[in-house]
Order: C-alpha cells, then structure tokens, then sequence
C-alpha cells in the first residue's frame, strides 16, 4: 500500500451546512489525515468560515463563482455554470491538481460532472455509488453498490458493479477473496425479476469475483457477504433505510440511559463501549459514498453533512488514494463483459 500525502479538492458550498461545516471538517482532515486540502467556492465566504476556527493550518483556496443548487437539474445547471464549484472541482483532479474530489452538494450534479469531466474508466458502461455498510460481525463491512448512480440497470452494469465492489473490498477493507451476492427477494437462483436472473446467471460465469448467491435483505448485515450488488432505485432506498435505523438505535440509546448522577456515572463507565456502537451505526462515521467507474476518485457526501462527516469522506478518499482503487479497476479485465452483454443482450431479444 501506497501512503502519500494526497491532494484533496472539496466542494466547500455544497451542502446544507456549507460553507462552515465543511470548512471546519477539512480542517481537521488536513490536521489529521495527513493531506492537504483545497477548498473550492466563494474566498470570501470560505475565508470567513476558516476565520472562525485561529490558529488553524494554512489552506489553499480555488475561486468558484457559481453553486448548482439542490432544485436544479443536474446538466443544464452544469452547462449553465461552467465555473460552478463542482466543475472547478472536479477539473482540478482532470488536471492533476488534486487526486480527489469530495462533495456533499447536489448528489446528481456530482455525478454528471464526474462523468463530464473525468470520463468512465475503459470496460465500464456505468459507474456506480459504493456505500460501505457495518454488519453483525465486528471488523467485517459490507460493501453495497448501486446506492443511487443508475436507476435502471441492465445485467452487465451489476457484473461490473460486482467487479468493482470486489476490487474495493479486497484493497481497501481488506476482505481475502471478497463473496459476492446479488440483492434479491430469495435465495433460490431461481427468484426474482429478469433483471435478477439475467444477472445471476453472468456473476455465476464471471470468474474474477467469488459469486455465493442471492443474498436477501435480511442479509445485507449478517456478515456473510463482502459485496452486493442491486439496481441504484433498490440500493437508494436500503442506504436511507439503514441511515433512519441507525439514528433511531441512537436515539433509543439516548433516552434509555439512566438520568442524574447515576447516569453520569454510568454513562462514563459505558463511554468507550457507547463510542464504538456509535462508530458502527452513525452514518456520519462513514463519510459518503464513493462514485467507482470514473477516472478520478470521487466521494459523494449527503447533503445535510457537517463537519465529522466531511472528515470522514476525506478519510474515504484518501483510503482509496492509498490503496489505488482507481489504478487496480483500471487495470482489471472487462473484456469478457463484451462477450457477457453480447450473451444477455441476445437472451433479452
């Protein structure tokens, strides 16, 4: 593993807390992780965030004149606004600036700009959003894709995706041999809508990934899976469920632990213990989600981010700089993707 101190562009004004939040999270980012950040918006508006915090390290500002809003659609706000702050982003990875971009602004503009701009990596038709998931087995994530790229999917795109989680979860969460499942409503090869079982039949043929089946959602957190592959409309919809779950198990936390001075008291002997249960179910602890099958690495954020997210995005994008997630896609072999569409596209006619 490479360990070099990485460049990292964030869209400083995407997001609901922008830009102070996320200026406080690139702070620590560059204190901590051994990076150096550059802060794409409005100076004014960013060196007065970065005011706030004295004595923080020196950052470097890149000049935007525009923010793609959240009602906007996605490609005419980004050809409307060349220099939109996404755009300035994203180009300065595209100019070797930077080695990576994070964003918690419009989730769409993001992706259309990484496409736009970085292009898709060779042998993939559609890049995906991976959202790394905590399961039932401590140390042992589980890695989802599609979490919201691509709506609708056909076959090839989750073979691809199922390639690429492999390629994230063998380098980056350390998983030997990663097991692959596709999302499902059974585990009988037989179960599902075309899609699933068009796509059971290429993860079964493909032999770069360790395909052990369907995988349903009761699944998802048992550990029993390293990666699994499912529609962007499907993947969405799971992520927003397990956010909602995750706040909930803190809040019933919360209001469950004992008041007064008897709850202080065990609320410090408990602290360390309460840390790591927040660490595996806070979905600020994992940062976001990063966009695999472009030529660039790309980390999406949610919009309503505030600064420990935004730390934990570049602690995302940096892992995956480290690791050389994009160079190891790159130099995987898609090739037999060409023979495997050709085979579901003449199944499907």
């Amino acid at each position: 593993m490479a360990s070099t101190r990485a460049r990292i562009a964030i869209d400083a004004m995407g997001g609901d807390f922008a830009p102070d939040e996320i200026v406080a999270g690139a702070i620590r980012a560059q204190a901590e992780l051994d990076v150096d950040v550059l802060l794409v918006g409005d100076p004014q508006a960013i060196e007065s965030s970065l005011k706030q915090h004295a004595g923080s390290c020196q950052m470097e500002i890149v000049p935007a004149e525009d923010v793609i809003a959240m009602h906007e659609e996605p490609l005419v706000g980004l050809r409307r606004k060349p220099k939109a702050s996404i755009n300035v982003a994203m180009d300065l990875v595209k100019q070797k600036r930077a080695e990576a971009v994070v964003s918690a602004g419009h989730s769409g503009a993001a992706m259309a700009a990484a496409l736009l701009r970085l292009g898709r990596l060779p042998g993939i038709d559609r890049p995906a959003i991976g959202a790394v998931f905590p399961t039932m087995v401590a140390g042992k994530p589980v890695i989802v894709l599609d979490v919201g790229a691509n709506v609708d999917c056909r076959p090839k795109y989750l073979e691809q995706f199922a390639v690429m989680g492999s390629v994230y979860s063998q380098y980056v969460l350390g998983m030997h041999e990663p097991k692959v499942g596709l999302l499902n409503i059974g585990e009988e090869e037989s179960k599902g809508n075309e899609l699933a079982l068009r796509t059971h039949q290429l993860l079964q043929e493909n032999p770069r990934i360790t395909f052990i089946g369907n995988a349903e959602g009761r699944d998802v957190l048992s550990g029993r899976f390293d990666v699994i592959v499912c529609d962007g409309f499907v993947g969405n919809v799971l992520l927003k469920f397990a956010e909602a779950v995750g706040e909930i198990m803190l809040q019933i936390l919360r209001e469950e632990l004992p008041q007064g001075l008897r709850g202080q008291l065990g609320t410090a002997i408990l602290k360390p213990n309460l840390m790591r249960i927040k660490q595996r179910i806070d979905h600020a602890e994992h940062g976001g989600g990063l966009l695999l099958g472009v030529a660039g690495i790309c980390i999406i954020s949610h919009g309503s981010s505030q600064a420990p997210s935004i730390f934990n995005a570049v602690r995302l994008a940096k892992e995956a700089i480290d690791h050389q997630v994009l160079e190891r896609i790159q130099s995987t072999d898609f090739k037999g993707d060409k023979q495997s569409a050709a085979s579901s596209q003449k199944s499907e006619e």
